[in-house]
């Protein structure tokens, strides 16, 4: 063997190497802006589609070798940060991804349950059955509390119908229904998602820090009309302010947006509070690129991070919804409601 080859052959190795061993770390980058009235359906209920748009944004993360580790480090507008920043102590990544998966379904419920109250009687004005809103969470781990016996079984946005064969009218009856049946029996639940039917069997147990037996899950009364969100490969709850403005932009005759472009991000509680989120810089980053001319943003650090990368793009910080809802009917936004 030559010299050369001698020399080239361990370069070689390494190259190799530095392209097949994943590290413990993530790029962090601006991550699709979408606009969320085209994503929203309403079904039974008339609605008003804006001429401006209201737009999510998000960030995208991509594992890395040492070759996109030096590409991010050189990449102005993307971070590195440690795995155990998006995947919890104990927690694989198929846990990870379906936990952010959950929590874009929960932030879609509570988005309508937000707009749904301001707009209507609800929740006292409802459909039959009640909607699963979240699974239950260990007061330990802060995450969804596998030892509950919905865990796996039941998940946001599932509408249940009945308890052992009986049909389920409200929230109310649901748990008197539950509170009939002895612990460790079984309770047959027969729901459907998305209109598709399912059956499940689970014997209550205590979990989530609590000592009565539980089946594990967050309940709300179902909605009065069929609302569905398409939120496609995005996860996490930061987009619940802009589904929340989105869906009562369709329901209100006018045009809330002023016919602009405004971006956003905020979780949002049933409550209406408005929650700070992570990786807002590239939020804003993502907002420039769609064109908006106004960012949402919660108010404290998040918008204190936010003013540092603005460069010219209008910043509004708030804590809640009727704070971002009453911005926008101020500066030339119109909607008909309560």
């Amino acid at each position: 063997m030559s010299r050369k080859l001698a020399v080239v052959f361990p370069i070689g190795a390494l190259l190799v190497a530095m392209w097949a061993v994943r590290l413990p770390y993530y790029a962090e980058g601006p991550g699709p802006a979408k606009d969320v009235e085209p994503l929203i359906h309403v079904r039974s209920q008339q609605t008003f589609p804006s001429a401006g748009h209201f737009i999510l944004t998000s960030v995208s993360f991509a594992g890395l070798n040492s070759f996109g580790a030096i590409d991010a480090w050189l990449d102005p507008n993307k971070s590195i940060v440690p795995q155990g920043a998006l995947v919890a102590p104990g927690e694989t990544q198929q846990q990870a991804d379906q936990r952010a998966v959950s929590d874009m379904d929960q932030s879609k419920i509570d988005a309508a349950v937000v707009v749904l109250s301001k707009l209507g009687d609800y929740p006292r004005d409802h459909a039959p059955g009640v909607l699963v809103e979240s699974n239950a969470v260990s007061p330990t781990t802060h995450l969804e509390d596998e030892t509950c016996p919905a865990y796996g079984k039941l998940f946001p946005g599932d509408v249940l119908q009945k308890v052992n064969g009986q049909p389920v009218s409200s929230a109310t009856g649901f748990r008197r229904q539950l509170d009939a049946i002895p612990a460790g029996k079984p309770v047959t639940i027969n729901g459907s998602t998305d209109g598709k039917p399912f059956t499940v069997t689970i014997r209550r147990r205590p979990c989530a820090g609590s000592k009565t037996p539980l089946l594990g899950i967050v309940t709300y009364p179902t909605f009065p009309f069929p609302i569905s969100i398409s939120s496609g490969d995005i996860g996490g709850p930061s987009a619940g302010l802009m589904w929340a403005l989105g869906l009562y932009d369709l329901l209100t005759p006018g045009d809330l947006t002023g016919n602009r472009v405004v971006a956003g991000t905020g979780e949002i509680l049933p409550n209406g509070t408005i929650y700070p989120i992570g990786g807002v810089e590239k939020k804003v980053a993502a907002a420039k690129a769609s064109g908006a001319q106004v960012f949402l943003v919660p108010a404290g650090d998040n918008y204190r991070a936010a003013r540092k990368v603005a460069d010219g793009l209008t910043l509004v910080p708030v804590k809640t919804f009727q704070q971002a809802l009453s911005y926008l009917l101020a500066h030339g936004g119109s909607a008909t409601g309560k």
